[in-house]
């Protein structure tokens, strides 16, 4: 959080509402934290300015657009460097199917995302894609099985 902005208890509500409904009207907003709807705005204007709001997102149903398979996938470099690291992330980006890449601690050196139509669709990503990224050394992959919390709504400290 850009720590040069202090969100007073109002912006907190503005933020905890528009991630639990993001195409609320500016007018509705504005009910519901107590303004009218020019100050409304203006807040909404300065929580996206400061980046606090980064961007808003309509959030899919994967299995009803065909995407039934998800999988988190550890991956370990060959080697642990900036230029693996580059050359790794120039090529994940180029696949769509790869929704959320973490660079992480432990014994691997990335956790993906992965969504795919099916198992087959799945393993020829793997096989044809992931895998064939000439700094990759190593691949774990686990299947979700179910989701019992999928929220992307943040927690606003006080």
């Amino acid at each position: 959080m850009n720590s040069s902005l202090k969100l007073d208890k109002i912006d907190r509500k503005i933020l905890d509402i528009l991630q639990s409904n993001a195409k609320i009207t500016n007018a509705q907003l504005s009910k519901e934290i107590g303004l009218s709807p020019a100050p409304t705005l203006e807040r909404v204007k300065k929580l996206e300015n400061s980046g606090i709001i980064k961007s808003y997102h309509a959030k899919l149903d994967t299995d009803k657009i065909g995407m039934g398979v998800s999988t988190f996938v550890y991956v370990t470099l060959k080697g642990h460097n900036k230029q693996n690291i580059d050359i790794f992330m120039d090529e994940i980006n180029k696949i769509d199917e790869v929704i959320e890449c973490h660079h992480v601690t432990g014994s691997g050196d990335f956790v993906l995302k992965i969504i795919a139509k099916d198992i087959s669709s799945y393993q020829k990503l793997m096989l044809e894609k992931v895998s064939d990224i000439s700094v990759v050394d190593n691949l774990q992959s686990m299947v979700i099985l179910s989701t019992f919390k999928d929220s992307k709504v943040m927690p606003i400290p006080e």
